[in-house]
């Protein structure tokens, strides 16, 4: 039996956030597909709080929230630091996370209103993505040199929203808009820690297409 196990969906950006985590630090795991429609009992009595995904399993103790299991991760298995180790650093990447983690939540919602509610979502996830554009100016990643805590939570905006954009019609990110977020996520998707980890982009974009 796998002594770490991972609940998740194929298609999340937050269990993503964990399967990611876990390959840069080199963790063997086994991955558990959960089915939105029907949850295991295993997810159930694991997160019963919020009944969602995703979890991590290990030595048969359940931890939830994607970005709490990074730090678990991060704290509990030898590899690459996720996290930096300078306090200062840490602590920059630390409000970064938060602050996407916080952020991003709304941007897939506005994909599903209509009309005026849809524009008001809009010009609010803007000024998002404004502080990113400018926080980005000369960077490859939030914090220092490397792929890490901070990047991890901005995978949605990273990958997910660009399919979410093609598949509803809806474009919240241009070039003329957001150059410097728009080049900073063309260099994101081909970053050598998560490239080969990336869900396939049409079969993620079937999946939201049929879902919407």
């Amino acid at each position: 039996m796998a002594e770490v196990k991972l609940l998740g969906f194929w298609y999340s950006p937050f269990s993503h956030r964990v399967e990611w985590a876990l390959k840069i630090k080199g963790v063997k795991y086994e991955y558990i597909e959960e089915d939105r429609d029907n949850k295991s009992s295993l997810l159930l009595q694991s997160n019963p709080v919020y009944k969602k995904v995703p979890v991590l399993i290990h030595n048969g103790k359940p931890i939830v929230e994607s970005m709490i299991i990074l730090e678990y991760i991060d704290e509990t298995f030898e590899g690459p630091f996720i996290l930096p180790k300078d306090p200062y650093d840490r602590a920059l990447a630390c409000f970064w996370a938060k602050f996407l983690d916080d952020k991003v939540t709304a941007v897939p919602n506005i994909f599903l209103r209509k009309g005026e509610e849809q524009e008001k979502a809009k010009e609010k996830v803007c000024e998002m993505f404004k502080v990113l554009d400018n926080e980005l100016k000369d960077k490859k990643f939030f914090v220092g040199d490397k792929f890490g805590f901070a990047d991890i939570a901005a995978n949605l905006v990273a990958f997910w929203l660009g399919v979410f954009e093609e598949a509803s019609g809806v474009v919240l990110v241009t070039r003329e808009k957001f150059s410097i977020f728009c080049k900073w996520r063309g260099e994101y998707i081909n970053c050598s820690q998560i490239k080969e980890s990336l869900p396939p982009r049409d079969e993620l974009l079937a999946f939201y297409r049929a879902s919407s």
